[in-house]
């Protein structure tokens, strides 16, 4: 049992479960660490104020050590997909090393671990064989692991709501290749951090692997159905099973602001079937938390969106999207839907505007030029 009175240190605090955790942790009374690679990315949260931030990056060994120090709890929430298909396997291995490494040497107590489900069959993508992996790089020391997997995770701006939502919203009829014939277990991102929240308060959960999700299974055809159904969209589903994970991924991204680049090795995950094979673990352990249904996260998740009040977005995180893609939000209201994308620029605002105002005419647009000449 880790006292709520000790220091935790959460990584990946600037990423969309580690943004919500850290209130969770705050509310429960421990001292709260952030380890970022950039502080001005927390400036933004209304509880940067309460927390301690520690500047430092996995993959560089010597700028953990300083962030470990008091530290009772690590919350490890890092995860590389958008850091390209060929390397970010490598990077996860080598930044759990390192975090373990430094652990180890700091005397921490526990390491809580969010990572993904097992699939079941022999062809695992490399995505959820990454995750795996990285829960057993985190396990190869001294400082006893509670790892937990999970499947998809149903929030207000979470990667597999949004590619739900962006889908269904957008797409009358759904050209789908066979990953959507994939039976899964979602899991509502509430009953993820009660989960995480839980884990230092029980002292049984420490060297376990405990498999998490909600009451549901479902198909990906069967959310997309089911999120019609909630939005009083009529919605189409035709299988077309030859379209490859390729491309499919360039389907994704672009319909959806995801890019192919994380559609990727997503959409090859998606391809796993990926259930809970034992739920009496975490019954045992964590009786008082009741997981809520696929219907009643996606409500909840709507409200959130609808009402603008969402704290972190899956494109959050640095490491999980590509330098050049903007942030992107998909607002709806009273059946006007409106986009809206933003990027830094290095000029002047009198320089940025002047280039807005002559968009158009002899100087064409930024995006589908022939169209506006129709």
């Amino acid at each position: 049992m880790v006292p709520s009175s000790s220091t935790v240190l959460v990584t990946g605090a600037t990423g969309y479960v580690g943004g919500r955790l850290v209130p969770c942790l705050l509310q429960e009374g421990y001292t709260v660490r952030c380890f970022v690679r950039d502080a001005e990315r927390l400036r933004a949260q209304p509880w940067s104020d309460r927390v301690e931030v520690a500047v430092g990056d996995a993959l560089k060994a010597d700028t953990i050590p300083p962030a470990m120090e008091d530290v009772e709890a690590v919350y490890y929430l890092i995860h590389s997909l958008g850091a390209g298909e060929d390397t970010f396997e490598d990077r996860d291995r080598r930044a759990a090393a390192n975090v373990r490494r430094a652990a180890d040497e700091a005397g921490v107590q526990r390491i809580v671990y969010l990572g993904g489900m097992r699939p079941k069959g022999e062809q695992q993508s490399k995505h959820l064989q990454s995750r795996i992996e990285t829960g057993k790089v985190l396990c190869d020391g001294s400082v006893p692991v509670t790892e937990f997997r999970a499947a998809q995770i149903v929030g207000s701006g979470s990667l597999s709501f949004e590619l739900v939502r962006y889908l269904t919203e957008r797409v009358p009829v759904l050209i789908c290749p066979r990953w959507v014939r994939t039976p899964t277990q979602p899991i509502a991102i509430r009953n993820v951090l009660q989960y995480l929240v839980a884990a230092l308060d029980q002292p049984d959960s420490a060297g376990e692997i405990i498999e998490i999700g909600g009451p549901d299974v479902f198909t990906y055809a069967e959310m997309f159905t089911k999120y019609a159904a909630i939005r009083g969209l009529n919605r189409r589903i035709v299988n077309v099973p030859l379209l490859t994970p390729r491309f499919s991924s360039h389907w994704v991204g672009l319909v959806t602001p995801i890019s192919n680049t994380i559609a990727r090795p997503l959409i090859e995950g998606l391809d796993n079937e990926v259930v809970v094979d034992d739920p009496s673990k975490a019954r045992t352990l964590f009786p008082e938390i009741e997981p809520i249904s696929f219907e009643a996260a996606v409500r909840l998740a709507l409200r959130r969106a609808e009402s603008g009040t969402i704290p972190t977005v899956w494109n959050s995180a640095v490491s999980s999207t590509p330098n050049e893609a903007p942030f992107t939000q998909l607002d709806i209201s009273e059946g006007l839907y409106r986009e809206e994308r933003s990027v830094d620029v290095a000029a002047p605002p009198t320089i940025a505007f002047d280039t807005i105002e002559h968009l158009g005419g002899d100087t064409g647009w930024l995006y589908g030029d022939a169209l506006w000449r129709l």
